[in-house]
C-alpha cells in the first residue's frame, strides 16, 4: 500500500472520531484541556491498538467479528446518544456530575470509533502488509482529527447552548445509524 492510500485510509478511519469528538465537546458546558487530552489520547490510542489487534488476530478475529462489529458500534453510539439527549433536560445538574470524556463512557466511545480499525488491521494482515507504521499513522490521524473535532465542537456548543447536548446525542445516534445503513447496503 502506498503512502497516499494509507493517508486516505487513516483519514477515513478518523472521520468517526472527528464527528464523535465534535458532538461530545459541543455538549459540554466548557471544554477544558483535560477533556481535549482525554478524547484525543484515547481515540488515537484505540485506533492504533485496534489496528494492531486486527492485524495480529488476522483471519481468526474476522470470522467472529463479521457483521457484528457494526452492531456493537451502533449499540454503543446509540446508547450514549440517547443518554446525552435524556440528560440534557437536567443540564445544570448533569454538568456537575457527568463527563462523557471520563470512565466507561470514554472507553465506550473509544471502542465504538475504532472498530473499523480492527477490520482494517485484519485486512492488512490478510494482504501480508507490515503493521507498525500504518498503525502509528492511523492512530496519529485519529488523534489529530479528534483534536480538530473538539475545537469545532467547542465553538458550536458555545453558540447552541443547552441544545448542543441534544444535537450531540442526535449526531451520535445518526453516526450509529449510518454505520448500520452502510452494513446493510453493502
Amino acid at each position: 500500500m502506498d503512502n497516499i492510500t494509507l493517508m486516505i485510509t487513516a483519514i477515513a478511519l478518523g472521520a468517526d472520531a472527528f464527528a464523535v469528538s465534535a458532538a461530545v465537546s459541543g455538549g459540554l458546558d466548557q471544554v477544558t484541556f483535560r477533556h481535549t487530552f482525554r478524547l484525543t489520547w484515547h481515540f488515537g490510542l484505540f485506533q492504533s491498538l485496534m489496528t494492531l489487534i486486527g492485524w495480529f488476530g488476522g483471519a481468526v478475529i474476522s470470522e467472529y467479528m463479521q457483521g457484528v462489529n457494526d452492531w456493537i458500534a451502533f449499540a454503543i453510539l446509540t446508547g450514549l446518544g440517547v443518554k446525552m439527549i435524556l440528560e440534557s433536560k437536567d443540564s445544570e445538574e448533569r454538568i456537575k456530575s457527568y463527563d462523557p470524556t471520563r470512565g466507561w463512557s470514554l472507553i465506550g466511545l473509544s471502542i465504538a470509533t475504532s472498530l473499523d480499525a480492527l477490520a482494517i488491521g485484519v485486512s492488512f494482515s490478510l494482504i501480508g502488509m507490515t503493521i507498525w507504521g500504518p498503525a502509528a499513522v492511523i492512530g496519529l490521524a485519529a488523534l489529530l482529527m479528534t483534536f480538530i473535532g473538539t475545537r469545532l465542537g467547542k465553538k458550536a456548543g458555545a453558540h447552541l447552548g443547552e441544545w448542543a447536548e441534544r444535537l450531540g446525542g442526535t449526531v451520535l445516534i445518526c453516526i450509529g445509524a449510518r454505520i448500520i445503513y452502510q452494513n446493510l447496503t453493502s
